[in-house]
Order: structure tokens, then C-alpha cells, then sequence
């Protein structure tokens, strides 16, 4: 933690500043409903998206390994990691199958 501190304040002296999630999305939490739904779905994608990320390097698989044993492309889980693509319930479900992992909705 203090490599941290200590690199954001020479990030600092540099004229970088850095702002935490709820300083630049607080003031949004008064949005309208659709906003807020809106919101924390793509915080779900997006934490859903790290947890495959995480399970395959744990599982030290390569994503062209991974994308072969989910029978896809590499491409397709080179853009699920990135974050910037959604993807399908069927996708999903042979992501989790590589993991031995079941989809559940709570």
C-alpha cells in the first residue's frame, strides 16, 4: 500500500491526478432509475469479465487454449477480457463449462 501512496504522489508532481470511483461517480447515484440500472448492470458485466480473467490465469490457461477448450475463437475471449464487448448467455455458459463452473442468477 505505500508503493502505492508513494507512487501516486510522484504521479501527483507530475500533474497526474487521480480520483476515486465514488468521487467521479457519486454525484451520479441521484440519476434516474433507467441510469441506475443502467449502471450497476455494467458494473456486474465488468466484474463478471474480471472473474474469467482471473479464473483462466489461475487455471494458467493461455487465451487461445481457453477459447479452444470453449470451442470459440480466440478472438472472442480476447474481447469478452477487454471489456469493451458484451456477450451471450450461450457464450457465457461455455466460458463457465471450462471451469466446471454453473451459471447462477441470485
Amino acid at each position: 500500500m505505500k508503493d502505492i501512496k508513494k507512487h501516486l504522489k510522484e504521479l501527483k508532481k507530475k500533474g497526474l491526478i487521480f480520483h476515486t470511483h465514488d468521487e467521479v461517480f457519486g454525484k451520479l447515484k441521484n440519476q434516474s432509475k433507467e441510469y441506475q440500472q443502467a449502471y450497476h448492470e455494467e458494473i456486474a458485466r465488468l466484474n463478471l469479465v474480471r472473474q474469467i480473467r482471473g479464473l483462466r490465469i489461475a487455471k494458467k490457461l493461455t487465451q487461445k487454449a481457453m477459447a479452444a477448450k470453449a470451442q470459440m475463437p480466440q478472438s472472442v475471449i480476447a474481447r469478452i477480457e477487454s471489456g469493451e464487448h458484451s456477450f451471450s448467455l450461450g457464450t457465457l455458459s461455455r466460458i463457465a463449462h471450462v471451469f466446471k463452473k454453473e451459471i447462477e442468477l441470485v
